[in-house]
């Protein structure tokens, strides 16, 4: 087993080993750059810890981790262009420091890339990890589709968006652990407690996600303050608060999805709404269920309790946003 300081290092290593590889070619030169933004590293991490639970050796996990960050920032670039975000972790996205065109070609390169380091696994677990990654892959594609949607829809419910952040968000995190577990060979259930425990994980990673997105700080979230509320997103806040407000406030939500108005009093006044109609308390409330749901989860894998000490910490910090 290898402590968790030495797991980020490797990481973090051989994701710089990978831009260098790189060079400077035109089309992967955005490539380098998204990725040079940094960012927690979770995905990779997670599939190294799960490698690591089940296993005393995870240098058959190394290249699919890296494998499954490429594809997360693959889907970053893309979701940039389709949000027309501005910022990505405090920085220029792709699509504004060089254009659209750029974007979706070295998006593109990404994605081809990531399958490059997918068949580097070992022999005797490729097809399954190809078959986890591919269905995982299909899975975000269809979240994303989801959640736009949604934009054209009035009546979008609860279950409807924990769904779309379940394929967009989550079963990114899930298929993490369960190709790391698969290559270490896992049994079948202990591979499905895994995967069930990122889900659960990364669901609430993202409703609290949805909360900082309204309430949060832009120099610690490195994203525009309130970004959601101006593109009139479905998160649950909005989902949930369109539920609970009178004819009066809903007629206010929906006149300022339609009308010209200072982005910075749009904020205020949705966010005044959300605080006074409580949604903000219910997604805290939320976002702790699904993460107590994971820990149960990760109680059920059938290993030794301290291998299991390392992904409790992450959980954890994830949990209250301080990794």
């Amino acid at each position: 087993m290898q402590n968790l300081e030495e797991l980020q290092t490797l990481v973090d290593q051989k994701i710089e080993g990978f831009c260098r590889k790189n060079g400077e070619a035109n089309i992967l030169q955005p490539v380098n750059y998204i990725l040079s933004l940094g960012g927690k590293r979770v995905r990779p991490l997670l599939t190294l810890l799960a490698a690591d639970l089940f296993s005393d050796n995870i240098e058959d996990a190394v290249y699919p981790a890296i494998a499954v960050e490429i594809f997360h920032n693959f889907t970053l670039m893309h979701d940039d262009i389709m949000d027309n975000a501005p910022l990505r972790r405090g920085k220029a996205t792709v699509h504004e420091k060089w254009n659209r065109d750029v974007a979706i070609l070295s998006g593109d390169a990404m994605l081809i890339q990531a399958y490059q380091l997918i068949i580097k696994t070992k022999e005797s677990a490729v097809i399954d990890v190809m078959r986890i990654f591919n269905q995982t892959a299909l899975d975000v594609c269809e979240g994303q589709q989801l959640d736009m949607d949604f934009q054209s829809r009035l009546d979008v419910t609860i279950d409807e968006y924990i769904e779309m952040i379940r394929l967009k968000t989550s079963v990114l995190l899930g298929g993490a652990m369960e190709i790391g577990a698969t290559i270490a060979g896992a049994s079948t259930a202990d591979r499905e407690a895994i995967c069930r425990f990122a889900i659960d994980l990364g669901l609430s990673f993202q409703l609290w996600d949805d909360y900082l997105d309204a309430f949060g700080d832009a120099s610690k979230t490195g994203k525009q303050v309130g970004g959601d509320i101006l593109a009139d997103k479905k998160t649950f806040l909005m989902i949930r608060a369109m539920e609970k407000a009178d004819a009066s406030d809903r007629d206010i939500m929906l006149q300022l999805q339609k009308e010209p108005i200072v982005p910075s009093e749009k904020i205020d006044i949705i966010k005044g709404l959300y605080q006074r109609l409580g949604v903000d308390e219910e997604l805290k409330l939320e976002a702790e269920r699904y993460y107590h749901q994971a820990l149960a989860h990760l109680d059920s894998v059938a290993v030794p309790l301290e291998r299991k000490n390392k992904i409790a910490r992450v959980a954890q910090a994830l949990h209250v946003r301080q990794f």
